[in-house]
């Protein structure tokens, strides 16, 4: 794992925890600049609601996201690295204009080629469950349901 990113700096453990943690860990929108030159141009994004190729189309989707929280956080829990990539487990709060807070918990799966770029990025969490627990008065119905016929 000798590669090394645009600013000559190895997408490490400690790196990526670092580089992560200025993207959201402050009050106000996030800000991604510093971690784009860190995307290859051909990268994959894969999340539960979406799939886009190519990093212009990345960058788009963070700015529109950005543009809707009044607000974001991520915290980080766990980040792990091998010669494939790294691993990244978390916890991203998103405060609206209008809406309570409303945490995610998840994970994201980074493949990371011999240049240090990200090809690949893979997101996993619960959109629908994590965004129903906070609704009063609904998520008792919504756990019931998902008891009910999932489990």
């Amino acid at each position: 794992m000798s590669e090394t990113t645009p600013d000559n700096i190895p997408l490490n453990v400690d790196a990526i925890k670092e580089l992560w943690s200025k993207t959201y860990n402050t009050h106000g929108k996030p800000d991604w600049s510093h971690l784009f030159p860190y995307y290859h141009e051909d990268l994959v994004f894969h999340d539960s609601i979406q799939r886009i190729e190519g990093k212009s189309e990345f960058v788009k989707m963070c700015d529109r996201l950005a543009g809707r929280c009044k607000e974001l956080r991520m915290d980080l829990s766990v980040v792990t690295r091998d010669d494939e990539g790294a691993f990244l487990e978390w916890k991203m709060t998103m405060m609206f204009r209008v809406f309570p807070s409303t945490p995610m918990y998840g994970a994201s799966r980074l493949t990371i080629n011999e240049e240090g770029l990200i090809t690949v990025q893979r997101d996993y969490y619960d959109l629908w469950g994590d965004i129903n627990n906070n609704i009063p008065g609904y998520r008792k119905l919504y756990r019931w349901f998902m008891h009910k016929f999932f489990g």
